[in-house]
């Protein structure tokens, strides 16, 4: 392959310059959020559940050029909005569903988050129990949960990226301590590791296998090969998950990492802490994240039942209608490449 190409523009970011921007901040007025309340009181007063809202039946008048800035904030910008000042308090958890995914239909398409078919995911500490649910396997080294058990868990997050081109949270409400999210610029991460080692930045455009272990029907044993960084058009994506690759590594039939794969990857994750950030969401806020330039990750959290303090976020996986076009060796996670392609998010037909 030709040799790598440094990344330019908003996207590239250290996270002390991010920590103190406000660039990706968009408050919500009143008037906006009383938009926001007469279309959920439309869809109670009809009777809709929030999976069957569309577009139309959700409509949102006056808060169209505030959503097209959001969408081109994470497609040409930082990759990151945070949406602040959403009143969950007072809605039913019903109606707070309804607000929450007929906003995201205004910003792209849902995709399916598990093999059960969910569309929106409530994210908490699920307590014991989570392995046998969504997925793990003994090995020598003790239970091996997979990513998605993992993030049901209380336990740290990795740096990573879901499978979708945004990933949209809505925090309900914050745990008693910890529970901190951790971002940064995966094209930051790029360019220093390209500036220090090229011949390791050269390696992360090479294929690693990743196990669907614990995601799809069927594919419990499937492995699929595919590039850490990719470019095309000008355009940079990732798609990282340590997690996926240390489960393909538990397949027998597929090659061990060589040592190094291992080393570009501990410098990337080496380089993704250095450049990052931490920024706690408050009960209404809504962070947005477009996973082809941003890896985000989570400190452990400890709930306080009596206090009332217990996390609890809702998670959209969305296609966007502006999104980049991918390199044709992604299409195997993917499905389209396409720029503006209806893409992401977890196949429901089970694996022949």
């Amino acid at each position: 392959m030709k040799s790598p190409r440094r990344i330019e523009g908003a996207c590239v970011w250290d996270g002390q310059e991010m920590a103190v921007s406000d660039r990706w901040i968009i408050e919500l007025t009143r008037s906006e959020i009383a938009t926001l309340d007469a279309a959920v009181a439309t869809a109670k007063r009809r009777g809709t559940p929030w999976q069957e809202l569309t577009r139309e039946s959700f409509a949102l008048p006056g808060l169209e050029e505030r959503l097209a800035a959001a969408r081109a904030e994470l497609e040409e910008g930082s990759g990151m909005v945070k949406l602040r000042r959403i009143p969950v308090e007072r809605y039913e958890p019903a109606d707070l569903k309804r607000l929450w995914y007929g906003l995201g239909l205004h910003l792209g398409s849902p995709r399916f988050q598990n093999a059960r078919g969910e569309l929106m995911r409530e994210i908490c500490d699920e307590g014991a129990g989570i392995g046998e649910r969504y997925g793990a396997v003994e090995t020598d080294k003790g239970t091996f949960l997979s990513s998605y058990a993992r993030t049901l868990s209380n336990g740290a997050l990795r740096f990573h990226t879901d499978r979708c081109d945004v990933v949209g949270l809505l925090c309900v409400s914050q745990a008693g301590s910890g529970g901190v999210s951790t971002l940064c610029s995966s094209a930051a991460v790029h360019n220093r590791i390209l500036e220090r080692r090229p011949d390791l930045a050269a390696v992360l455009y090479q294929p690693y296998h990743r196990s669907r272990f614990g995601e799809e029907k069927g594919a419990e044993r499937l492995a699929y090969p595919l590039p850490i960084f990719g470019q095309r058009d000008g355009k940079f994506t990732s798609h990282y998950s340590l997690t996926y690759i240390e489960a393909a590594e538990l397949l027998p039939d597929i090659p061990k990492m060589t040592a190094v794969q291992r080393e570009a990857l501990d410098m990337l994750m080496a380089v993704a802490k250095e450049l990052s950030f931490e920024m706690t969401l408050e009960p209404g806020d809504i962070q947005l994240l477009n996973n082809h330039v941003i890896y985000h990750g989570r400190t452990p959290f400890t709930d306080d039942a009596e206090a009332g303090r217990q996390r609890l976020l809702y998670r959209l996986w969305l296609a966007m209608p502006n999104s980049r076009a991918l390199p044709e060796d992604h299409a195997v996670l993917w499905g389209s490449v396409a720029p503006g392609a209806l893409r992401g998010g977890i196949g429901q037909e089970a694996m022949g």
